[in-house]
């Protein structure tokens, strides 16, 4: 069954250094409840990783008591990095990981990427866990795709959010449809173009769901989540704000209400 739910890009500067105290796991579990979401997204957190089994076994109860669903997100491809991820997940009860195929010390070409990746999606397949492939504009779609095909499990697929690849020149509309028969998750996020200062140039930016170049409707309409049981998770690119924490903070507050509200009510 489909859900809906929140990514921890959702609290991106709240969880950040510039916050004058940072939210923690159980705050955004108690808060991503609130507003009614399903689903938990732990993506791009490394102090996961240094949670212990106690630790991550009050987690888990944490969201059980919320009702929701957690699940995992990470980068790399590397075996011991993908084998600590799925220690963790089983922890969690996740059954959906998503990473990235490149790190800061790591770019992989496909044939590499698929040798690292048909071992590691078995030990995932045996654990009941998918892997999914986020697309992105340090890889090419055709490059991510044939990684996916190489390894050829159901249990690897593809982590859909267009409005990454735009800065390789790629349409969202024509990443949707290229990798619609992959995805295994959903980042709704949506984005724009606005003129910098003299019209000299552009800044490429989130924006509150609705209001940009994100076809929503299109998207839906592609890769069929609710038939096929795809979780649909908010995420955000909002820059930082001139005045301050506390105004960015109540923008990243409203856009994640916003966005949530607005998925909601498009399943009622």
């Amino acid at each position: 069954m489909m859900a809906y739910g929140i990514s921890t890009y959702a609290y991106f500067w709240r969880i950040s250094p510039r916050a004058p105290r940072p939210l923690t796991l159980p705050e955004m579990l108690a808060d991503t409840h609130a507003l009614g979401g399903q689903v938990f997204q732990i993506c791009d957190y490394p102090l996961i990783e240094e949670y212990d089994a106690a630790a991550l076994a009050d987690l888990r109860a944490t969201a059980e008591d919320l009702g929701l669903t957690l699940e995992l997100g990470t980068r790399g491809v590397r075996t011991e990095h993908l084998a600590r991820y799925l220690e963790i997940a089983e922890a969690l009860g996740v059954t959906l990981v998503r990473s990235m195929l490149n790190t800061a010390d790591h770019r992989p070409g496909t044939d590499e990427a698929i040798a690292l990746l048909r071992p590691a999606v078995e030990r995932y397949a045996a654990a009941g866990v998918t892997l999914g492939l986020e697309t992105y504009e340090q890889v090419s779609t055709d490059d991510l795709l044939t990684v996916v095909r190489g390894v050829d499990r159901p249990q690897l697929g593809v982590v859909l959010d267009p409005g990454n690849s735009v800065a390789r020149l790629e349409r969202p509309v024509d990443v949707v449809a290229a990798t619609a028969p992959y995805v295994v998750n959903i980042h709704v996020k949506d984005f724009s173009f606005t003129r910098r200062d003299g019209w000299v140039g552009f800044t490429y930016a989130g924006c509150p769901l609705g209001e940009g170049l994100l076809d929503y409707d299109g998207m839906i309409a592609a890769v069929r989540p609710h038939q096929r049981g795809i979780n649909q998770i908010v995420e955000h690119w909002l820059p930082w704000q001139d005045e301050g924490f506390d105004a960015t903070a109540r923008i990243e507050e409203r856009w994640t209400r916003h966005s949530i509200t607005t998925l909601l009510r498009s399943a009622s």
